[in-house]
């Protein structure tokens, strides 16, 4: 196990990269950006000349920089376990301290400080968001009518829900008293794709399990982290640690029905901390009961044979492999089993493949990298013949939903949790 020191140490990890090549043909950006630069080795390497003074980070390397997906394939295939992602989140603090961060950014990072502020616009936004956009309900999508700053017309981005899912349910919610869980939503859950925690809440309720819904959550800070804004990681990650702490005892567990913020909260705190010793034990000291909420579904109660009671659905689904999911956490085969009992599955060529949603910046400054990306995806869940295409992550499924849309196919996303709370409905 490497010290954070050590990988923390660009010009370590950049001598000890044997530029073997393994990462070339993984790598999200490579495939749609082929220039050696703009490559696990290549990213490493400039890291190193920095660190080592022959290298400026000027705007074009802020550019370099700024292209990785963050999506860790390279990680998952070096012989030496590089931290390649790890070391491109470091340096784009750096970036961030050099050339500050973009009014649209700050704006957004500032929002997902402030719970009350976000319910406020995000309450506005429905009812205004018809005036701007036009909605593909089924879909839980909008299409923007014009080009708006920041967003170009002809994608598909969330819809937004008319009333938050934190809001929705009261703090506890009492289904038999013999377990408790808590639910940590996420940012897209709790305002765009709602239905996932009203369908999580159904499970629950279907399993006689108690459900606290812990109101004063905030983000868990995966976007700004990913964009170099550590003084929003830090201040929402605290918050959110001191907060779990005051109620982590009286729960089994703090389930999540997103894969990007159960990584950030169970394995990206921990690298974040690492010049923080008391909240990186502290963060330490909670991962044992933070779960993606399919995991903790599959392997800590009996929902997979109160599954197999309900029948058979005419229905084919392909699940796509967030990344965040199989190769930071090592989940796939949870997901798979509990969908499995009541549809049929048909897998798509490369379910591990990156969809290609990459972030806030790869999603606005860099959106034509992202939609090269996806169109591979889209190809493949059209191929598979599946009707459905689920991940346990709504950043792919903003992504993926509006590459189908751009590539016409006929198929939509569903959350796993969605699919098993219809499969209990019979």
């Amino acid at each position: 196990m490497k010290r954070p020191e050590e990988i923390f140490n660009f010009a370590e990890t950049a001598d000890a990269c044997v530029k073997c090549g393994k990462c070339i043909p993984v790598c999200t950006i490579h495939n749609v950006n082929p220039d050696e630069v703009t490559s696990p080795r290549g990213f490493i390497d400039l890291l190193g000349a920095y660190q080592k003074g022959y290298l400026e980070l000027d705007r074009n390397a802020k550019d370099i920089f700024e292209s990785c997906f963050l999506c860790t394939n390279c990680v998952d295939v070096c012989p030496k376990a590089l931290p390649t992602d790890m070391v491109i989140e470091q340096v784009r603090a750096d970036l961030a301290e050099i050339y500050g961060i973009a009014w649209y950014k700050r704006a957004f990072f500032y929002l997902l400080r402030h719970r009350t502020l976000m319910d406020m616009l995000f309450k506005m936004g429905y009812v205004f968001q018809t005036c701007g956009f036009k909605i593909h309900a089924e879909k839980s999508s909008m299409e923007p009518r014009f080009t708006l700053p920041v967003i170009k017309k002809d994608r598909l981005l969330p819809s937004m829900g008319k009333t938050s899912f934190l809001n929705s349910y009261p703090e506890q919610t009492h289904n038999g008293g013999k377990r408790k869980v808590a639910i940590f939503i996420g940012c897209l859950a709790n305002y765009n794709y709602t239905s996932i925690g009203d369908s999580l809440m159904k499970i629950l309720k279907a399993l006689d399990i108690d459900v606290m819904i812990p109101k004063k959550q905030l983000c868990c800070g995966a976007p700004a982290y990913f964009t170099g804004d550590f003084d929003t990681v830090r201040h929402n990650a605290q918050k959110n640690i001191r907060y779990f702490e005051s109620f982590i005892d009286d729960v089994e567990a703090i389930i999540i029905p997103e894969a990007t913020c159960s990584a950030m909260i169970k394995v990206d705190y921990e690298h974040f901390f690492h010049d923080d010793p008391e909240y990186k034990a502290r963060a330490t000291a909670l991962k044992g009961k933070i779960f993606m909420a399919t995991e903790w579904l599959e392997q800590h109660t009996h929902l997979r044979t109160l599954l197999s009671s309900k029948p058979k659905k005419a229905l084919h689904v392909t699940y796509h492999d967030p990344c965040h999911a199989r190769k930071m956490q090592g989940i796939y085969q949870e997901p798979r089993r509990l969908i499995a009992q009541n549809y049929t599955i048909k897998e798509m060529s490369d379910p591990n493949a990156c969809c290609g949603f990459g972030g806030v910046t790869m999603q606005t400054e860099k959106f034509h990298f992202a939609q090269a990306a996806g169109r591979p995806k889209a190809a493949m869940i059209e191929q598979s013949g599946a009707s459905v295409v689920a991940a346990e992550c709504s950043a792919c499924r903003m992504q993926i939903t509006n590459s189908l849309f751009e590539a016409e196919v006929n198929a939509h996303f569903k959350n796993p949790i969605e699919l098993i709370a219809e499969a209990l409905e019979g």
